[in-house]
């Protein structure tokens, strides 16, 4: 993924900012709130979440990419212990379903308030476990704290339709929960990409399984299990298996769980779906992608450069809505390579605690993808203005010009701080040029006539579109989601897309009489 607008475009104004407000503690209902030094290293370290903090076969050291040093472990889950988690979330669920939906809301609100009041300790743990710059983490835990919120208020909405019908009776449909969530959330905005899952299927009345991405456990499953349970929410309604693949595995062949929700990559995202296929499950794919922002002819030059580099370099580009591909009409070319590279040559990285406005890549693995993919389009003719360089995780903002279709810049998802640029003559060449990707996430274009770039829009097929703003962008009340290869739709963000994700639909008719038939 996937989020994020942190606030001002220009690369200069990266600081931390304070995004969330002071809002007064809610009472959770009937369900008794439990008290805790909120989220102690020693309630969480070598435990996950099964109806409580519990220990496992064995432990993962948790190794911060900031320092490269050990700063804590999980509790490593197997399929075994994926079986355990939904017998707990099968009990459960049944009676969390007929939960009236005030408490639900409650409950909800609570957790909303305990990640507002906690804000700066989950983002200091998105920083010393993810990498992520002081700004990208403060803004990722306000949005956890948003999605909460709008949850709240999903437990209360209408929940149905009534249907007219040509006979004397009541006809309506109503949603109802599917029963138990599975899910399987990245590494890249840990948090809000696990949250924005967890908040609203547990409205809706469903219990929850998750599978964080290992190198991101802590900021993506254990820090819900803290809030959850200081909230209020009853035992088992939420577990955390940490593990790979095979956990993953045992996650969406569990026939007991009726929808997997998965963020991550393309290739993981389509043998997720087949399976789910194969065991007429819905599976929610969100995937990648390799965003264009177009630079129209008539736009702000300078303004279209500071919007490029945030979408490019934002979170060392390690968000599935990052501008990957930047398309500028040939009339602006030159310019913009120049403007762009200056900001890249000027862009601080390092640690987090430096005020760096980026850090670190997430591992060797992934920083190695980028340079490969850097160093095999600057072979194949691409001209690097800006970076191609590293220092451990520490990859320098680069730039590359001159990069064409064949390009691997061009073609793959970087998922690094990398903005490759090309140009176009005409608008069928630009819609040529966009279209010739299949990933389908993000597109946006700047211009002078946004009207126009409206039209011109609709030639260019993408689950989100941002005109005169760059691609990278996310609030909790909008549907999210993407085409082609980027996923499944908009299945994320706002009470109906909600809704529709996490409830089957049930068409019920009422009348005062048995019916009469002719046999």
């Amino acid at each position: 993924m996937c989020s994020i607008e942190i606030g001002s475009s220009s690369t200069g104004d990266f600081e931390a900012m304070d995004v969330v407000s002071r809002v007064a503690p809610l009472s959770v209902g009937p369900y008794e709130r439990k008290t805790m030094t909120f989220f102690q290293q020693s309630i969480w370290d070598g435990k996950t979440y099964l109806g409580g903090w519990s220990n496992l076969g064995g432990t993962t050291p948790i190794v911060s990419p900031v320092t490269g040093k050990r700063i804590g472990s999980y509790a490593t889950g197997t399929a075994d212990d994926i079986a355990k988690a939904t017998d707990l979330a099968v009990r459960a669920q049944r009676t969390w379903a007929t939960t009236s939906p005030e408490v639900r809301s409650a409950i909800l609100r609570r957790a909303a308030v305990i990640i507002d009041e906690n804000v700066g300790i989950l983002a200091q743990w998105l920083s010393d476990e993810a990498g992520s710059a002081n700004g990208k983490a403060a803004f990722e835990a306000g949005l956890v704290a948003a999605e909460f919120h709008l949850a709240s208020a999903t437990a209360m909405v209408p929940y149905g339709q009534v249907l007219r019908t040509g006979r004397p009776r009541l006809s309506l449909s109503r949603r109802l929960p599917v029963g138990v969530v599975g899910i399987i959330s990245p590494f890249n905005f840990p948090s809000i990409l696990s949250a924005r899952s967890i908040a609203p299927a547990l409205a809706l009345g469903n219990a929850v399984v998750i599978k964080p991405d290992p190198r991101t456990t802590l900021t993506g499953g254990l820090f819900f299990a803290a809030v959850l349970e200081e909230a209020g929410l009853p035992e088992g309604l939420f577990s955390v298996v940490p593990g790979g693949a095979d956990v993953g595995s045992a996650l969406v062949d569990e026939p007991r769980v009726p929808v997997i929700s998965f963020t991550g990559s393309t290739p993981a995202g389509r043998a997720i779906g087949a399976r789910g296929g194969e065991l007429l499950k819905r599976v929610h794919l969100e995937l990648g992608g390799n965003n264009a922002l177009v630079v129209l002819a008539d736009a702000d030059i300078e303004a279209a450069a500071s919007a490029g580099a945030w979408g490019s370099f934002l979170h060392q580009g390690q968000i599935c809505m990052t501008t990957g591909r930047h398309i500028v009409h040939e009339s602006l070319y030159d310019r913009y390579i120049e403007l762009l590279t200056e900001k890249a040559l000027h862009l601080p990285v390092g640690p987090p605690s430096s005020g760096a406005p980026l850090g670190p890549i997430i591992d060797t693995g992934q920083r190695d993808k980028v340079h490969e993919i850097v160093t095999a389009s600057v072979a194949a003719g691409a001209r690097l203005t800006a970076g191609g360089t590293y220092d451990g995780l520490f990859y320098q903002p680069t730039v590359l010009a001159d990069v064409t279709v064949d390009h691997r810049a061009f073609t793959d998802e970087i998922f690094g701080p990398v903005a490759p640029v090309t140009s176009f003559a005409t608008i069928d060449d630009l819609v040529h040029l966009v279209n010739s990707s299949d990933f389908g996430l993000s597109l946006a274009l700047l211009t002078g006539n946004a009207f126009k770039a409206f039209e011109i829009a609709d030639r260019m097929p993408s689950g989100i579109l941002h005109i005169n703003d760059q691609t990278i962008d996310d609030e909790a009340q909008a549907p999210f989601g993407g085409v082609g290869a980027s996923g499944t739709g908009s299945r994320f963000g706002g009470h109906d897309a909600n809704i529709e994700a996490f409830t089957e639909t049930q068409w019920v008719t009422i009348q005062g009489q048995i019916a009469d038939y002719p046999f």
